[in-house]
């Protein structure tokens, strides 16, 4: 690995770890910035950036994850007695908070779920649990995007090592 490859590889793994930091950071885009990271480098490297199949693998991550962590809040609320309206309320709650900083992204699918609950006629105590139940799916959620983007991570690294050592 000459000189130049080892700066970028250096300067990708520091995007990629800033979208780890987004996993439980609000207004950072996790697994999406890990993979910009490795197509920028496979940009500028090209041959010795990352191969064809990893960033394939790559997006397919990403994509996963994105899911997973609405499934996860949705899962939650779920687990924790959500009725159909409390699930689509942590999704709601979940979009709104995101305006509202870290309190808003911690408290919003907590908040939509207990309120879409009691607009849909439950008791207060059983909406409130739907709620922790969304809050919950929420830390999930975060803790799947973490380990998404720590695999992510490894991949990129283990293959562009490869590939630089391979090609020189």
């Amino acid at each position: 690995m000459t000189y130049e490859q080892g700066i970028g590889l250096g300067l990708a793994l520091l995007i990629m770890a800033i979208g780890c930091a987004g996993s439980v950071l609000p207004g950072i885009p996790s697994t999406p910035l890990v993979l910009i990271g490795a197509i920028g480098h496979k940009l500028y490297f090209k041959e010795t950036g990352a191969g064809w199949i990893v960033l394939t693998l790559l997006v397919l991550i990403t994509a996963l994850s994105l899911v997973m962590d609405y499934l996860t809040t949705i899962l939650g609320a779920k687990q924790f007695g959500a009725t159909k309206k409390g699930m689509v309320g942590a999704i709601v709650g979940g979009i709104i908070g995101l305006f509202f900083n870290l309190p808003g992204i911690l408290l919003g699918p907590f908040i939509g779920a207990s309120i879409f609950e009691m607009l849909g006629g439950r008791e207060f105590k059983p909406s409130m649990k739907a709620g922790v139940g969304a809050t919950l799916g929420l830390f999930a959620g975060a803790i799947g995007k973490l380990l998404c983007c720590g695999a992510m991570m490894l991949l990129f690294t283990v293959n562009v090592i490869w590939r630089s050592s391979s090609a020189g």
